[in-house]
C-alpha cells in the first residue's frame, strides 16, 4: 500500500533521524532541525542520552524486573540498538509490539520485525491518543495479559500538550494491565532553557510540544511506585558508564511499577 510521506512538511521523526545523523529525512525535516537547533544547540547530544536511556530502561525492565513483554509507543524510526534488541538479548523469547503513526517508521518497520527465533516483533500503525485501537489490536491482543506488561512512552508525551489528556492515555494503557507491569517515560524537561526554547521552536513549526517540570513528570506516575533513582535527567537515571553534562541533556523521565 502507498504511503503518503507529506515531504513538505516536517515530521517529528525525521527531525530526530536527521539530528542523530540518519539519511531517513527531507529538505523539510533538515530546514526545521537547522533552526530548532539554533534555539537548542545541544539537542542532538540530548538525543543521544535518550537514545541510551532506552537502552538501560529496557535492559532493567527485562533483567531485573524480569518482564518479557513490551509495548513501545511512539517508537519513532529503527536506530539500533532498537528495543527488541535489548530486550532479546536479555531472554531470546521476550515480545515486543512497536507502535507509532509516523508515515517514515511505516516504512521502515520492517527493520523493527527482525525478532529472535524464540521470541517475537510486531509493529502497529497507530496514533498514542487512540488507546482502544492500540488495545484491541491483534497485535496487542496477542501479548498474554495475565502477565506483566512495560509499556515504554519515550520521547512523545512531550507532544501530548494537555495534562488531562496524558492522564487519560495513560490510564487507558494500564488499566488492564497485572501488577508488576511497569511504565518507562521520557519526556522534555522544562528545568533546561535550551528544551524550552526547543520546544517552542517545535510549536513554531506545526509540532506542538510541551516542556514539563519534574513534578508534572511525576504525576504522570500517579499512581505507580517509582524505581530509584526516581524522575530524573535520562542520563542520571542509572547511567552504566560517563555522562554528558545536565547543560546538555533536554529530557527527564522514569521508570514505574504498578502494584
Amino acid at each position: 500500500m502507498p504511503v503518503d510521506l507529506n515531504t513538505s512538511l516536517p515530521h517529528s521523526a525525521r527531525i530526530y533521524d536527521f539530528l542523530l545523523g540518519g539519511k531517513d529525512n527531507f529538505d523539510a525535516d533538515r530546514k526545521a532541525a537547522a533552526e530548532i537547533v539554533k534555539q537548542s544547540p545541544s539537542l542532538p547530544i540530548s538525543m543521544r542520552a535518550n537514545r541510551d536511556y532506552l537502552a538501560r530502561a529496557g535492559r532493567f525492565l527485562a533483567a531485573d524486573l524480569g518482564i518479557r513483554q513490551f509495548l513501545d509507543i511512539g517508537t519513532g524510526l529503527p536506530t539500533s540498538p532498537n528495543l527488541h534488541e535489548v530486550v532479546q538479548g536479555v531472554d531470546p523469547a521476550a515480545r515486543i509490539v512497536y507502535v507509532d503513526n509516523d508515515p517514515i517508521v511505516l516504512v521502515h518497520a520492517r527493520a523493527l520485525l527482525t525478532s529472535s527465533a524464540e521470541g517475537s516483533t510486531a509493529y502497529l500503525d497507530a496514533d498514542l491518543r487512540d488507546t482502544d485501537t492500540i488495545l484491541a489490536s491483534p497485535e496487542v491482543a496477542a501479548l498474554d495479559f495475565s502477565r506483566p506488561i512495560a509499556i515504554s512512552l519515550v520521547a512523545i508525551l512531550q507532544f501530548i500538550t494537555d495534562e488531562a489528556e496524558a492522564y487519560r492515555i495513560i490510564d487507558a494503557l494500564l488499566e488492564r494491565l497485572v501488577p508488576g507491569s511497569a511504565l518507562a517515560i521520557s519526556t522534555v524537561t522544562a528545568h533546561n532553557e535550551q528544551a524550552v526554547l526547543g520546544a517552542k521552536a517545535y510549536t513554531a513549526r506545526g509540532i506542538p510540544a510541551k516542556p514539563r517540570t519534574d513534578d508534572e513528570v511525576r504525576r504522570l506516575f500517579r499512581d505507580l511506585d517509582l524505581v530509584d533513582p526516581g524522575v530524573t535527567l535520562v542520563s542520571r537515571w542509572r547511567p552504566a558508564g560517563p555522562v554528558p553534562d545536565d547543560f546538555h541533556v533536554q529530557m527527564s523521565g522514569g521508570v514505574a511499577v504498578k502494584r
